[in-house]
C-alpha cells in the first residue's frame, strides 16, 4: 500500500516540507518506530500537534511515506542494474541486494533501516519487497519485464516470472531480517544470499547458462 500525505502537506513550502520529514527521519533514526514520538518529531519541525494532523493521518503514515521514499531509489537503482548485466535477473538482484548491504555507507541511514526491519510487520515488508513486487502496478512490471533476457530463462509467460519476483522478493527480505537479527557481517549476509540465488538460478535458468 502506497502512503500519501494529506494534500495540505504539499501545500507547504518545499522548506517546510522539507524540515518536517528531517525531523522525522532524525526522530525514527534515533529510536525504532515504537518509541519514537510525535511530541518529538513536531518540537524539532517548530510545528504544533495540530498541524501535524493536517498532514499526515497518524505517525504510521509519516513513517511509511518516509521508508517508501528510501526505497524509491532502488527500484530506479534495479532498472539500471538489469540494463548493466544485459537483462541477466539473478545478477541484477544479487547487486541490489549488495547495494543494501554495503553501499548505505551512511550510519544514519542504515540505524533508519534497521529501525524499520525490526519493527518487522507485513507493511513494512512490503514496503521492502515492492521494490521486486512490481506485478502490483502492470505498467511498472512491464517495464521492469522488458529490460530481462528471458532468453536465459526456461519460463515464458507473464504470470511464471511474477511468481519468480515473489520468490526473490521474499528471500531479499528475509536475507536483511536475517543479517539484522543475527548481526551477520556483510559479507557473512551476501554469502548467504548468494547462495540463495544459486539454488534458485538451478531451478529458473537453462542449463547453458
Amino acid at each position: 500500500m502506497i502512503t500519501i500525505p494529506k494534500q495540505t502537506f504539499f501545500n507547504l513550502s518545499e522548506s517546510k516540507r522539507k524540515k518536517l520529514l528531517e525531523s522525522a527521519d532524525l526522530e525514527f533514526t534515533r529510536v525504532p518506530f515504537f518509541e519514537a514520538s510525535i511530541a518529538n518529531i513536531i518540537k524539532t519541525a517548530g510545528i504544533s500537534r495540530g498541524s501535524f494532523y493536517q498532514y499526515f493521518e497518524d505517525k504510521d503514515d509519516l513513517y511509511f511515506y518516509l521508508l517508501e521514499g528510501k526505497l524509491k531509489t532502488a527500484k530506479v537503482y534495479f532498472s539500471g542494474l538489469l540494463e548493466t548485466h544485459h537483462g541477466d535477473l539473478i545478477e541484477a538482484v544479487i547487486e541490489l541486494q549488495s547495494y543494501f548491504l554495503r553501499a548505505l555507507s551512511d550510519e544514519e541511514e542504515k540505524q533508519f533501516l534497521k529501525n524499520a526491519l525490526l519493527y518487522t510487520t507485513h507493511r513494512v515488508e512490503s514496503s521492502f519487497t515492492s521494490i521486486w513486487d512490481t506485478y502490483l502496478d502492470h505498467q511498472e512490471f512491464k517495464k521492469v519485464g522488458e529490460l530481462i533476457n528471458r532468453d536465459y530463462l526456461n519460463i515464458g509467460a507473464d504470470q511464471e516470472l511474477l511468481n519468480i519476483f515473489k520468490i526473490v522478493s521474499a528471500l531479499a527480505f528475509n536475507n536483511l531480517i536475517e543479517k539484522t537479527v543475527k548481526g551477520l557481517s556483510d559479507d557473512e549476509a551476501m554469502e548467504s544470499f548468494k547462495l540463495s540465488m544459486s539454488l534458485l538460478k538451478q531451478g529458473i535458468y537453462k542449463q547453458n547458462i
